[in-house]
């Protein structure tokens, strides 16, 4: 199994390293929205030497989500079809090969070179880290599924996923909570709110919480600026739990008594397995927190200097195979599945979305975005159907040139808006949208499609594409309008 991982991770780690051969003689890069000063040389607002992408290049991202949101409900026979992980890869790829020569004719070799080798590599080693070294902590034990003990559940979730991040969170606990919830009917709903709580709006408080706060702080946004964050997630957590304990509690008046009593003969309390991970799971932290520009000067001149990061992940990986037992991945009826969906889809969500993503960047001032509100709106509604990381930083790019006075003679970093009211105003509405409206769709972040896809090897008939954007557009949506009137305008 690991040996699958690794390999999976070494070619396209190849691949990426070869491609960016064929393109390193053109000597100039072009700036991406999720391009760094210190990466390219310039700034982000540099001159580029390329042609105009005509609008009908976002035709393959938006393919890939129709096929996401279609497939998997449209029959019977595209949805044994979309079983497949390998079905899945196809038709990635062959849209993302789409996207790849378009680019390539249009000039944006360096786009495709920066988002699979220095975006979608470390993304998925990220990843699949969290998810392999989680899949050895075993949390054993079956407490009563009562609407409280769920609410508790999710509120630790929640508290949890801002420190070890999202995907850890979420790996690490979606499984005890399946089981915990094994001997009910309506366990849909609690799936639901696990990814809205816990793989996105928890992760708010600190850098290691969400990638696009990573990326913040890699611009310069100090560690604990996320801390102001707080009453934004505290209103937003809070609602939902008073929703979902409700919600809960009806339905658990809907079990039936044979149900409510195994749930009560098989109660136990919970005990740690393989605790040995723990100790790996924050070497990923670790890594992560200290191994970039911030600690290492030399990746600035250097950049794939940065790959020690995702070497040392590598590592980390291989000791949690050595050092856990089989049994204790055998009990979590752990699998490389979930790990896999994620990787092949999102191979074609990055590579595809780049020509929406660089459209954004040309056209977003035609938005007339300039109130904080407007960018806690903008900012989300991208990141529901973006990967929400370059979201966060394109429209922090947008902010930079709006609030960079006339005549400067660079344009204002992330970290320079500190100290700002309005400046701050405005990253806190990107950020907030970023982190929290990733929820709104089970491609908004990663965690979300991971989570799905345990559920469904644990037999819970999760949403489609479409029936999850209904729970968050009921849910999300209104909870999301209130902290628009009350935080932004």
């Amino acid at each position: 199994m690991l040996k699958k991982l690794l390999t999976t991770i070494v070619f396209l780690v190849c691949l990426s390293v070869t491609t960016a051969g064929l393109f390193a003689e053109d000597p100039t890069p072009v700036p991406t929205p999720t391009t760094t000063q210190e990466e390219t040389g310039h700034s982000s607002h540099g001159e580029s030497v390329h042609q105009e992408l005509p609008y009908w290049t976002v035709l393959p991202f938006v393919a890939i989500l129709l096929s996401i949101a279609i497939l998997p409900v449209a029959s019977h026979k595209t949805s044994h079809w979309w079983e497949d992980n390998n079905n899945k890869l196809i038709l990635a790829v062959g849209l993302g090969a789409i996207s790849f020569v378009v680019l390539l004719v249009y000039g944006y070799s360096h786009n495709i070179v920066h988002t699979v080798f220095f975006d979608y590599i470390p993304f998925i080693i990220l990843l699949g880290s969290l998810f392999y070294i989680s899949g050895g902590i075993v949390i054993k034990g079956d407490i009563h599924a009562t609407p409280l003990n769920n609410t508790l559940y999710l509120l630790i979730g929640a508290g949890l996923a801002s420190f070890i991040g999202t995907t850890g969170a979420s790996m690490l606990l979606i499984r005890p909570l399946l089981k915990t919830n094994s001997e009910r009917k309506h366990v849909v709903h609690t799936v639901v709110f696990f990814i809205f709580l816990v793989s996105n709006i928890g992760g708010s408080l600190t850098p290691l919480g969400d990638p696009p706060l990573f990326l913040g702080y890699l611009k310069g946004v100090p560690f604990t600026w996320t801390f102001k964050l707080l009453p934004e997630m505290l209103v937003a957590v809070s609602i939902l739990l008073v929703v979902y304990f409700v919600w809960d509690t009806i339905a658990y008046k809907k079990e039936t008594k044979k149900d409510l009593k195994k749930d009560d003969k098989l109660a136990t309390p919970f005990s740690i397995g393989g605790q040995v991970n723990f100790i790996w799971l924050l070497g990923v932290i670790l890594a992560v927190a200290f191994l970039n520009s911030n600690y290492i000067p030399e990746i600035n001149n250097t950049p794939t200097l940065g790959f020690i990061r995702e070497a040392v992940l590598l590592v980390l990986i291989g000791l949690s195979k050595f050092t856990s037992k089989e049994e204790d991945r055998k009990f979590n009826n752990f699998t490389l599945h979930p790990i896999q969906e994620v990787a092949y889809l999102f191979i074609g969500i990055f590579i595809t979305m780049i020509p929406a993503l660089v459209l954004l960047e040309a056209h977003g001032k035609e938005l007339g975005v300039t109130q904080p509100w407007q960018f806690f709106i903008a900012t989300g509604a991208f990141s529901s159907v973006l990967d929400n990381a370059p979201t966060y930083l394109t429209f922090g790019s947008l902010a930079s040139g709006l609030l960079t006075p006339a005549g400067a003679a660079s344009p204002l970093t992330l970290g320079q808006f500190i100290g700002n009211v309005q400046a701050e105003e405005i990253l806190k509405a990107i950020s907030v949208g970023a982190v929290f409206m990733g929820a709104n769709t089970y491609i908004g972040n990663a965690p979300n499609f991971m989570v799905k896809s345990v559920a469904e090897e644990n037999k819970v008939k999760m949403p489609s594409f479409g029936g999850y954007l209904a729970y968050s557009m009921g849910i999300l949506v209104p909870v999301f309008i209130l902290i628009t009137f009350v935080f932004f305008v």
